[in-house]
């Protein structure tokens, strides 16, 4: 039975592209939709499945049938909306999450930023913080940028700037994406699919502006889907370069490794408002912070949450202000159960 690659979920159709490269319509058989899955979505853009080409009548059409989900190599999971007990799987086998962010026209949050991140932290998934549409910021706006890019700097991540409009750190983020299956997330609004047509026209992905009365986007993306980019990466602009390190553990030192050397692979997704944690416990989260990681040895006992224990070197490090307040905010956010869309501690 041939294999396939999911590029497409809609919750009950499937597209699959073959081996050959051809895409074929599926549905799923019914045991892999109740095979004791706690996700709502057993399938999900990024499986590696076997599949029956045109094996079955759906009305007037003939359609194929998936039979067999293979073993991913990694997945990125949030809490299913209105099924709190529930995860919805994003996407699966990727060699990288590019976070999309925006500091305003919407607004992102450190703490939705670290919820991300300690999630692909989690299950290992090199995240890069892409900050994206910087052409329309005021002088405030930029200082707050500023900010947000020492934050995660100092944290150890790998930040870019982008403006899909201006043509901003779009050559550097084709660098980052040549051979690769990347993963983008983010709100509605910061510029996903307009980034994705920066980086290949001819995908002419469907974008609206974001509201101006609300400053929140517009969802133009309505489901996960798979697209085989063509790029053409200028070179000269990254001569001599050197490249940005992370600590020992950190994104920048995980191997990436491409399903296909010679392919490069995005999956746009729908903006998202919040991003749920799920199967995460406390002595799960408090090591994906990498900035606190680097820290466990020094701390004066050797199991330390890093909440109220003497001798914890994290505290001292937030009270020097070697580590941010706001990433530290959020890790007591996630560990005492703050709901994802709360007002986020600010200080």
């Amino acid at each position: 039975m041939p294999t396939g690659l999911l590029m497409r979920s809609t919750g009950s159709r499937y597209q699959v592209r073959g081996e050959d490269g051809v895409l074929h319509d599926c549905i799923a058989k019914g045991k892999l939709r109740i095979k004791g899955y706690t996700s709502t979505n057993p399938l999900a853009v990024g499986d590696l499945v076997e599949f029956e080409p045109a094996a079955e009548l759906v009305g007037k059409e003939l359609v194929g049938t998936i039979t067999k989900l293979h073993e991913r190599r990694n997945y990125l999971v949030r809490k299913a909306v209105n099924l709190s007990h529930h995860k919805h799987v994003i996407a699966s086998n990727m060699d990288q999450c590019m976070v999309l962010v925006t500091v305003a026209r919407p607004f992102t949050s450190f703490g939705f930023i670290d919820r991300v991140l300690v999630t692909a932290e989690a299950y290992e998934i090199p995240p890069v913080l892409v900050f994206n549409k910087v052409d329309d910021l005021n002088d405030d706006e930029l200082g707050l940028l500023a900010e947000y890019e020492d934050v995660y700097q100092c944290a150890g991540y790998r930040t870019l700037i982008t403006s899909a409009l201006k043509g901003t750190g779009v050559e550097e983020l084709k660098e980052l994406l040549e051979g690769k299956v990347s993963l983008l997330v983010g709100h509605s609004g910061v510029g996903k699919s307009t980034l994705v047509n920066a980086i290949d026209a001819a995908l002419d992905l469907h974008t609206w502006e974001v509201s101006a009365s609300t400053e929140k986007g517009q969802h133009t993306t309505t489901a996960a889907q798979m697209f085989e980019v063509q790029l053409s990466v200028d070179r000269s602009e990254f001569v001599g370069r050197s490249s940005e390190g992370g600590h020992p553990g950190s994104p920048m030192n995980h191997e990436l490794r491409p399903t296909n050397s010679s392919s490069t692979f995005i999956i746009d997704t729908p903006g998202v408002k919040g991003f749920g944690l799920v199967d995460l416990e406390q002595e799960v989260i408090v090591d994906q912070f990498p900035e606190f990681f680097r820290l466990k040895g020094q701390c004066r006992f050797g199991n330390c949450k890093h909440m109220n224990e003497p001798g914890c070197a994290v505290l001292k490090a937030v009270e020097s202000g070697t580590i941010a307040a706001s990433r530290y905010n959020s890790y007591l956010d996630m560990v005492e159960g703050v709901d994802e869309e709360s007002s986020y501690r600010t200080g």
